[in-house]
């Protein structure tokens, strides 16, 4: 078997042909990784385990604390921020379970839009294709996994910067239910929808990096039968505009999940997303609460040196009143409650994560129009999890040239569950 060192090794050598030109990490912590190595190499010779990701390599989106240094949120503004006092609850975690944490992940300024790009450390390239977009917020945590640099990468999901780039760069990527793990030592974006996930190659992973995050034992996760499971299909705006491959392979994973004896039946929720829609009229939940994060330099006025495609909303939406903000608030916990009640009748939604394949890069560049209506497609449907405060995955989704998502949605609350029916369909998907 080889050693965490050797595997540790062979991930740095590849990092550093190419560190001149690193943009999905944002800082390695290199010695501090190799005594992590070697000390899960010392305890698996001496036949002590922390457990399941004792030795496993780990990397955490550049949102989360590490003591002694600043926390910079993808954003020049922190560069030179007080460093942190301490590690991130879940960093803390993480490193008592014996994880190998490699580095700190690129990400898009203030975790806030959803192509993956960042104009100051650079944008990610997909793991497939490097001219592709990664998607986001959590870009460099979706290509380090897509491409093998670290095994595990934990990113922040508020309206699908988890599942996005999972979808995209061809992996798993599971959103919690809110506040099931810790927020403390994140940088926030939204009090009400922010949500700490892993990016992994396996649904077992992902739930073995969610269970030590959340303080639960990590235990072995069982599939749950597909055989007489209840799937509802939310046809309507969530298939809008999704391009034809993608509703090709999503109609072929329905196929089997019938052929293995699921009950999957439509379940149309369009009159709650519209009604979301209307509440969040005026500004989203997470501009709102974003812009009170940031209203110190947003009320300046001062230039700043901020990403336009993220001071502009956030500078939006720092106008709205207080009023509008708790009546928003409210009206959320009266379709979040609807929501809940919709969605007993059935086990998981399932629909496409995203409507589309990654675009290039460039496209995005140069084209504001494509740019803003391809972000609202990537958001479309994952931001519905945050919305009405539900769990939800993305599994790679196969029969697409590039990769693709499928994403299963369950109640709040239901997130062991929901990773049990993930680990049944994604055996069937792989075959």
């Amino acid at each position: 078997m080889q050693s965490v060192r050797d595997r540790l090794e062979a991930v740095l050598s590849r990092l550093a042909d190419r560190a001149i030109d690193e943009k999905v990490y944002t800082k390695l912590y290199i010695e501090a990784a190799r005594a992590a190595a070697d000390a899960a190499d010392a305890r698996r010779k001496a036949g002590v385990s922390l457990g399941p990701l004792d030795g496993v390599v780990v990397s955490i989106k550049d949102l989360f604390d590490v003591a002694g240094e600043p926390t910079r949120a993808g954003s020049l503004v922190f560069a030179r921020a007080q460093p942190a006092a301490r590690d991130a609850a879940i960093v803390r975690r993480l490193r008592q379970a014996g994880a190998v944490i490699l580095g700190k992940t690129n990400m898009t300024e203030f975790a806030f839009t959803a192509i993956g790009d960042n104009l100051h450390y650079g944008t990610p390239g997909n793991a497939t294709n490097a001219s592709l977009i990664p998607g986001g917020s959590s870009s460099g945590a979706g290509v380090a996994v897509g491409e093998g640099s670290s095994e595990i990468s934990i990113g922040s999901d508020t309206g699908g910067s988890v599942r996005i780039p999972a979808s995209l760069n061809g992996i798993v990527g599971f959103k919690p239910t809110a506040r099931r793990v810790p927020l403390a030592g994140a940088f926030p974006l939204s009090a009400t929808l922010d949500s700490i996930g892993p990016l992994a190659r396996s649904v077992v992973d992902c739930a073995i990096a969610d269970a030590i995050m959340a303080g639960e034992e990590p235990t072995a996760l069982q599939p749950i039968p597909l055989s007489g499971l209840r799937i509802g299909i939310p046809r309507g705006r969530p298939f809008d505009d999704t391009q034809a491959e993608v509703t090709a392979a999503f109609e072929t994973c329905v196929s089997n999940f019938e052929q293995v004896g699921a009950r999957v039946a439509d379940l149309p929720i369009d009159d709650l997303i519209g009604e979301m829609r209307a509440a969040t009229k005026r500004a989203s939940i997470a501009a709102m609460e974003g812009a009170e994060v940031h209203a110190d330099w947003l009320a300046t006025g001062a230039p700043v040196p901020v990403d336009p495609h993220v001071s502009g909303p956030l500078a939006r939406a720092l106008t709205v009143p207080a009023s509008v903000y708790i009546r928003t608030i409210r009206r959320r916990t009266e379709l979040t409650a609807a929501m809940e009640k919709r969605l007993g009748a059935i086990d998981v939604l399932a629909l496409p994560t995203v409507p589309m394949v990654a675009p290039s890069i460039a496209a995005m560049a140069g084209d504001e129009a494509l740019r803003e209506r391809t972000e609202g497609l990537l958001l479309r449907n994952t931001q519905v999890a945050n919305q009405f405060d539900l769990c939800a995955i993305s599994l790679p989704m196969p029969g697409t040239t590039l990769p693709s998502g499928l994403m299963l949605v369950a109640r709040n609350g239901h997130d062991r569950r929901l990773l049990g029916i993930a680990a049944a369909v994604e055996a069937l998907l792989r075959g």
